[in-house]
């Protein structure tokens, strides 16, 4: 790698930080030398890979293919899904196909595509240790594990985007029979060549649902328990005017409110992501169940209005008991394996920025103090520039970790990182023109 100072290391590469990669390549593609943006990028997978566990075959997307990686910050962008799709030979299908929605493999296609055509280097394989505050706080040394050994980046700013960790209640240990949802495409490999019995999902949202559609098509002789404490399933509220809070314009709106009005709001509206299910999806199980019903072999048990009580798991499956809450009655399962779909949570950004990670201010619910830019506020002694993408619900909306703002996201950021290129090569801050809607 060449030596000397970046302007910006990206830590993570997943869809934040290759659109943030993309932005930069376009910035750069119409500034002077002067003006560019020096970025390289860190990731610790061998190649880009985004939820592969999760990547069922009939599985789509949940927001529309324009919410991409470029579109809503550049139309004219040659990274678009659309300019993918005319790569592939496959607009007019996808035009005929009718749909705002691709399947997520071909997302992920895209995103892999993206991945292999962006400029903007990229080092593979390698584990970012720890970001170290050099030269009187005005610089971070990244420190990186790889194969070979250690590699250390000197740069001005990080920009850290590592997406989400896998969230299991508290006690549960993931095993060879105990998995996150995750997983559970590489999982449940293993079931190719045995005769699963019964299987047991625990959760009640979008990724639950999916697992509990996949496990009973892929295995028909299997029996699947869904367990969960609502009713029922609780649709998506993906209608017109509650999808504004996914808009651009949404965040500086949520940005500027007062805390109350934050917590309102993004209470308010948990129901456009958390915990809900798509309507088709909803429909589809029902009709599996009453089919069943009907039919009078039953593979498809809805457990609901019920809770885990106790978890035993053998080396050749687990032994569950349920709770069902309104009568207080429990009910022994025996299964193959159990499947827990209960979500993500953040990774904690100062806590992969190791001794710089100390120097970041926290508010009174020691959250990340973090700016409209993205910027962590961080104490005096360390002036180089932290980024997060993901983390900043409170801040910024329930789109801090959503592709819906991927593309503006990273242009924001991009500008943010340009302006103080441009200030240190002396050049005036109207130098520095905004991302969105700028053709490469």
């Amino acid at each position: 790698m060449d030596a000397g100072v970046y302007d910006v290391v990206g830590i993570g590469f997943g869809p934040s930080n290759l659109a943030l990669a993309i932005a930069i390549e376009e910035y750069n593609s119409c500034r002077p030398a002067p003006e560019q943006i020096r970025a390289v990028f860190v990731e610790q997978q061998d190649t880009f890979g985004w939820h592969r566990g999760m990547l069922f075959e009939d599985a789509t997307m949940q927001v529309s293919f324009l919410k991409d990686l470029v579109t809503l910050r550049n139309p004219a962008s040659g990274y678009s899904f659309v300019s993918y799709l005319h790569a592939k030979d496959r607009l007019a299908d996808f035009i005929n196909y009718k749909t705002m929605y691709p399947l997520r493999v071909e997302f992920h296609d895209y995103l892999e595509w993206a991945a292999d055509r962006v400029g903007e280097p990229v080092l593979y394989g390698h584990t970012v240790t720890d970001v170290v505050p050099a030269a009187g706080g005005a610089l971070l040394e990244v420190v990186a594990a790889h194969r070979g050994g250690v590699l250390r980046l000197s740069a001005r700013n990080v920009v850290v985007a590592v997406g989400l960790e896998p969230s299991l209640p508290a006690g549960v240990e993931a095993a060879e029979r105990v998995w996150h949802n995750l997983d559970i495409l590489h999982r449940a490999e293993r079931f190719a060549v045995e005769r699963p019995e019964r299987f047991i999902v625990v959760g009640a949202g979008q990724s639950a649902a999916e697992s509990v559609a996949f496990l009973h098509e892929r295995y028909p002789s299997a029996e699947v328990c869904s367990v969960f404490f609502r009713y029922g399933y609780s649709p998506a509220d993906d209608s017109n005017f509650a999808n504004r809070i996914f808009d651009p314009e949404a965040v500086d709106l949520y940005f500027d409110a007062p805390a109350d009005v934050k917590r309102m709001l993004f209470d308010y509206h948990r129901n456009t992501n958390y915990s809900v299910v798509d309507g088709d999806l909803i429909e589809d199980l029902y009709r599996r169940s009453y089919r069943e019903q009907v039919l009078g072999r039953r593979r498809l048990r809805m457990l609901n209005a019920s809770r885990l009580a106790e978890l035993r798991a053998r080396a050749d499956g687990v032994t569950a008991v349920v709770e069902h809450l309104p009568s207080g009655e429990h009910l022994t399962l025996d299964a193959d394996a159990i499947v827990y779909a209960t979500g993500y949570r953040p990774v904690d950004a100062a806590r992969l920025l190791g001794a710089a990670g100390a120097h970041c201010l926290r508010d009174e619910e020691g959250l990340l103090r973090v700016g409209r830019d993205y910027r962590v506020r961080t104490g005096e002694a360390l002036r180089a520039g932290v980024y997060v993408q993901g983390g900043t619900e409170h801040a910024h909306g329930i789109t801090s970790t959503l592709l819906s703002a991927v593309a503006v996201r990273s242009g924001e950021i991009a500008a943010s990182l340009g302006a103080a290129v441009a200030d240190r090569a002396g050049l005036a801050d109207e130098a520095v023109r905004p991302l969105v809607g700028t053709a490469p």
